[in-house]
């Protein structure tokens, strides 16, 4: 989401006559965009603000912008803190951007109610995959997160404006949309007409263009049957599921108030797989939450090995301002933290490593995206289970859906052999 943010700010921004420019020494306008899900990502936000206040000193023109989360959750306090920063603005707010850098210490933070139905320029970094944000905020309050604090309640953008953005881009020529909302399952809840998420996936699968549909983030507390038999009628929506668990313990997930078992959710994932053989499903863990016994923790263990998702996001908790979390006794330490984080992945490489042997001398299609960021020498594309397959090929394939054959396995990613279609053998 944030990704995406700083695409449509940099749209905003081109309006204006602003181009992008690799080197901060060189700018006239650094924005740092930021999250605030983890203290981490925090704690890096201050340290790069800190290195441009050497950037203003030289150059005392530059204007020098906070965004995104952590913008919203400090407010004006940033610029105590930070006396180089120029202007402050929230996730709401991006439209407010073209008037905030005319005037020095200005910052937008309000709720915008009316943002879901905002038309906002993007200057997208990809011409083959792109995001699309379907929602804004959160009304969830998870205990551990800030998110409904720093976006803002749930609201849907209306169906007739999802679908003209992206029957634009199938028009521009990208192949692949990846439809974004903190809970996409609940989209439509405060829309008039009653159009739901499974009606907006039907909706968009008719248009002529765009060959894969993906989506994130699904709530376990909101999924259903009915967005499995879209998944299994509708041929562009790619099979992989993105459900977070969080806890495999029910006392913690209560704790959390994830609003599900995890009974629940192991029915979900038996069912989508029953239903959907060759999907993938991935997950997100949090291990050390406040009150996590070694037994929950335990529960989680089991959780991986009874569900073997395809891959996981693993996170230490983390304290976030104004979470109910943070009034919880039993706050772990973060050397409890990090050894259960370190059990957690290396159980779910040792999963992830075995269920990518399993599709070894398999044909899979994949779309390919360019060249591979860690060989210059091969291109890669993602399978659309979205595991990632490097190969060694020309830069005329991207943009194409091609056949490869797995011929191995690393860490994060396949290796794959271009096939001929018309043979089934490799090129």
């Amino acid at each position: 989401m944030n990704f995406h943010d700083s695409e449509r700010m940099a749209g905003i921004l081109e309006t204006e006559g602003y181009s992008l420019t690799e080197r901060p020494e060189d700018a006239d306008l650094i924005i740092l965009n930021t999250c605030s899900i983890r203290e981490k990502a925090e704690h890096k936000f201050y340290s790069d603000l800190g290195r441009l206040r050497v950037v203003k000193k030289k150059n005392p023109e530059v204007k020098i912008g906070v965004s995104g989360c952590i913008a919203q959750q400090e407010g004006e306090r940033i610029f105590k803190k930070a006396p180089h920063v120029s202007l402050i603005l929230g996730p709401q707010n991006l439209t407010s951007l073209s008037e905030l850098i005319e005037v020095d210490r200005r910052s937008s933070l309000e709720d915008r109610p009316d943002y879901a139905k905002a038309e906002i320029p993007t200057r997208r970094l990809d011409n083959i995959k792109a995001w699309v944000s379907i929602m804004y905020g959160c009304n969830n309050f998870c205990s551990y997160c800030v998110v409904p604090y720093t976006r803002g309640r749930e609201r849907s953008r209306p169906l007739t404006d999802i679908f003209r953005e992206v029957e634009g881009l199938s028009q521009a020529g990208y192949k692949e949309v990846t439809l974004l909302g903190q809970n996409v399952n609940s989209y439509g809840r405060n829309l008039e007409d009653g159009t739901d998420f499974t009606e907006l996936l039907y909706r968009l699968h008719d248009l002529k263009g765009i060959e894969r549909i993906r989506f994130v983030t699904s709530h376990p507390k909101d999924f259903s049957e009915r967005l499995i038999k879209a998944m299994k009628e509708l041929p562009k929506l790619c099979e992989h599921m993105h459900l977070p668990l969080q806890a495999g313990s029910d006392r913690i997930l209560n704790l959390m108030n994830r609003g599900y078992t995890y009974r629940d959710y192991k029915e979900m994932a038996d069912k989508l797989r029953s239903e959907i053989p060759d999907v993938a499903i991935t997950t997100d863990i949090i291990t050390g939450f406040p009150e996590e016994t070694e037994e929950d923790f335990e529960k989680t263990i089991v959780a991986l090995r009874e569900i073997r998702f395809d891959g996981i996001f693993v996170f230490k908790y983390s304290k976030r301002p104004n979470t109910s979390a943070l009034l919880l006794p039993g706050h772990l330490q973060d050397e409890i933290k990090a050894e259960r984080f370190s059990r957690v992945l290396d159980i779910q490489d040792y999963i992830t490593l075995e269920k990518n042997r399993g599709i070894i001398g398999k044909n899979i299609e994949i779309l390919v995206e360019g060249k591979s960021k860690t060989d210059n020498d091969k291109m890669t594309g993602r399978t659309r289970t979205n595991k990632i397959v490097n190969f060694i090929g020309n830069i005329e394939s991207k943009g194409k859906i091609i056949m490869v054959k797995i011929s191995g396995t690393r860490h994060n990613s396949l290796d794959g052999e271009p096939l001929d279609f018309a043979q089934g053998k490799p090129l």
